[in-house]
């Protein structure tokens, strides 16, 4: 099984670390529609980059570029992540390397779906 790629993030004990924290909790509210588990524990979630300015920049793939959410999905986690108290903007970039796979998803995701 390949490792999930660590989201990463900018800034160390600061403001930033509380709406990072913020950010994470929205994540995981949002749901992939064919699987019962949040983008954040899929796997879905590349890079959470946190400006200065609070801008916050998000990295995240699908299960398949053939993902019928594929249109919808991006857009609903860049609102939701702009409604962030304290997020100043928010922007997503989909990426496709390295490419998802159940690997990348937490251990509770994997018990979730009967993957472990």
């Amino acid at each position: 099984m390949s490792e999930t790629p660590a989201p990463t993030t900018t800034g160390e004990a600061s403001p930033t670390t509380d709406l990072e924290a913020d950010v994470i909790a929205t994540l995981k509210t949002i749901y992939d529609p064919e699987i019962p588990v949040d983008i954040y524990e899929l796997g879905l979630i590349y890079g959470i980059d946190i400006a200065e300015d609070r801008s916050v920049a998000i990295r995240m793939t699908l299960t398949s570029p053939m993902c019928p959410v594929a249109g919808s999905l991006p857009p609903e986690v860049e609102a939701k992540v702009a409604g962030v108290s304290g997020v100043s903007s928010a922007s997503v970039e989909l990426v496709w390397e390295p490419p998802w796979n159940p690997g990348m998803m937490s251990e509770g995701a994997r018990l979730e779906l009967g993957f472990d």
